[in-house]
């Protein structure tokens, strides 16, 4: 018989969930235990320690590493939770490679918790992958690279990013957050490692923390696998149930994302309150032809600089909508605005904010999946406002 590779949405529906051979039950139970029955000492049935596996996670592990084509997955309390895993594979004296446009607690973590145990961190304009080879030297372990970048959306090509990698024997980690795995596979392209704030589009109701690390390189899984385990960042059942629950629908949200992003994205490029619109659909997007061909679609984030308007202006015009809500985080069902400068990327300095394009009259947009005529309408008030 010749094996049939499922596609996209089914693997999203079924992928790591049989019905439950206790009670016949379709959907995974919530095994909501902190231990489990060992026959005689050591002897049980793969499962010791909720710390260590639980079977609702271990369902949603197995479901989130056919999405990223990985062999393995493992989910942590939080994408900074999955993040700090990785950086714990390294040692004192090792330096890191990163963008200069990085998610505010990414940057945090690497500033202020890591950079004082003597992890070295450059943050550099990766979207000329040539700008890496002079900072690689003997010390360099880890290459950490988001796509799209988050807050001003730059494209990071990943095949050449994993070719600089192999060639000096880099880890190369991708954050693949804002593209989910429905638009993009960075382990596909060369990646070693796939995290996902899981809490956003893999989620995609704002009703989950959660984080993900996807290989299929064994000796990196089981590095990471002794770290969640030892250290513990791990995720309750319930959580685990309720991002099962989200997968199920991602395909079709995503679809959803997209569709409004384009047209969100075209009426905010020819408003006259805004000076420029972030978002990698358009032809002048800067690497537009490596996010045309690394991505399957744009997705549903957009950011937008107003014109003219100081801090208190774009304060009033973030706080006008009716439909949007002013919240940090994205990726869910509903449509979101948020500030970077003070909210989600306030832990970065002002002037390094600012070199990377994150002004104080920029706005970043989540665009959801509600009736696009209502998110224009809301858009067209709030900017005239």
């Amino acid at each position: 018989m010749n094996h049939h590779q499922t596609k996209f949405g089914t693997r999203a529906i079924h992928a790591g969930q049989e019905p439950d051979p206790t009670t016949g039950a379709i959907m995974t139970p919530i095994y909501q235990t902190s231990t489990f029955w060992q026959e005689s000492p050591g002897k049980h049935k793969g499962y010791a320690y909720a710390r260590g596996k639980n079977p609702t996670r271990t369902a949603l592990e197995k479901c989130l590493a056919s999405l990223e084509n990985a062999k393995h997955g493992l989910c942590f309390s939080s994408g900074m939770g999955a993040t700090d895993a990785v950086v714990r594979l390294l040692r004192p004296g090792d330096e890191v490679i990163t963008g200069n446009d990085l998610y505010g607690g990414t940057y945090r973590m690497f500033t202020k918790v890591y950079a004082s145990f003597g992890i070295k961190f450059h943050f550099i304009d990766l979207s000329n992958p040539a700008n890496i080879i002079p900072y690689i030297n003997q010390n360099t372990k880890l290459l950490w690279v988001e796509t799209p970048t988050n807050p001003t959306m730059q494209i990071i090509d990943i095949v050449s990013c994993a070719e600089i990698s192999k060639a000096h024997n880099l880890i190369f980690a991708v954050d693949n957050t804002f593209a989910s795995p429905y638009l993009q596979n960075p382990l596909n392209l060369g990646a070693d490692i796939v995290m996902h704030s899981v809490t956003k589009y893999l989620g995609g109701h704002s009703d989950v923390i959660m984080g993900a690390l996807l290989t299929s390189n064994d000796d990196l899984h089981e590095r990471l696998a002794f770290i969640h385990n030892s250290c513990g960042a791990t995720p309750g059942p319930m959580d685990s149930f309720l991002v099962l629950r989200g997968l199920k629908t991602l395909h079709l949200r995503m679809k959803a994302h997209c569709e409004n992003g384009i047209i969100i994205a075209n009426f905010l490029k020819n408003h006259p309150a805004i000076e420029k619109v972030y978002w990698p659909g358009f032809p002048e997007h800067p690497n537009h032809e490596i996010a045309k061909k690394q991505m399957r679609g744009f997705g549903g984030m957009i950011s937008i600089v107003l014109k003219d308007a100081d801090l208190q202006r774009t304060f009033e015009v973030a706080s006008a909508f009716k439909i949007f809500t002013l919240a940090e985080s994205l990726g869910g069902v509903e449509s979101l605005i948020n500030h970077p400068a003070t909210m989600t990327h306030a832990s970065i300095p002002k002037e390094e904010r600012e070199k990377a394009g994150v002004v104080d009259n920029l706005l970043r947009i989540s665009v959801g999946v509600e009736d696009v005529e209502d998110l224009l309408f809301d858009l067209a008030e709030a900017l005239s406002f």
